[in-house]
């Protein structure tokens, strides 16, 4: 049984979030072309250039500042690991489905915590009218959500096909 589909789809989440932990989630340029503001599922970074200042030279280091996103990363590291447990427990369809469930409200989360980072914490940066630009880690954590939809359907189509084999005996 762990050749069904599901198991491929549930192999899947776990590269995405295995995707989403290397890569950026977002990105933001600022006013003055270096300048930037990015988020990863560890940190929220803002690149910020000291402003000219007569008759002192200008320092070409950015100051950041570094603020941690570490539940982030807790989040998207355990809906990884239930995926895979969840792989294993193709014996059990009931807890596959409700593994399942526990990963799309972690997903949800996930989603919420990027959507408040970048629409209202990353807007206070650079050019308030600019949004920015979504990253790999970002369609990493949506194609995530859409394969552990996919995974509970093929799931639960496997339970309802179990249950109608039984009562035909």
């Amino acid at each position: 049984m762990i050749q069904r589909i599901q198991t491929v789809f549930l192999f899947l989440i776990v590269v995405a979030m295995g995707v989403a932990l290397l890569n950026p989630i977002w990105e933001k340029a600022g006013k003055p072309f270096p300048e930037k503001a990015y988020l990863t599922s560890l940190q929220y970074t803002e690149q910020q250039f000291p402003a000219p200042q007569a008759g002192v030279p200008l320092s070409k280091a950015p100051a950041s500042i570094v603020t941690s996103v570490w539940y982030l990363g807790l989040l998207i590291g355990l809906v990884g690991l239930t995926a895979l447990y969840a792989v294993f427990q193709y014996r059990n369809r009931l807890t596959q489905t409700m593994l399942c469930a526990i990963n799309a409200l972690m997903l949800t989360a996930i989603m919420g915590i990027i959507l408040y980072r970048t629409l209202y914490v990353g807007k206070e940066y650079g050019e308030p009218n600019e949004q920015g630009d979504f990253q790999l880690g970002f369609y990493a954590i949506v194609t995530a959500l859409v394969l552990n939809a996919l995974a509970n359907r093929s799931i639960r189509r496997d339970e309802k096909l179990v249950r109608g084999s039984d009562r035909i005996r």
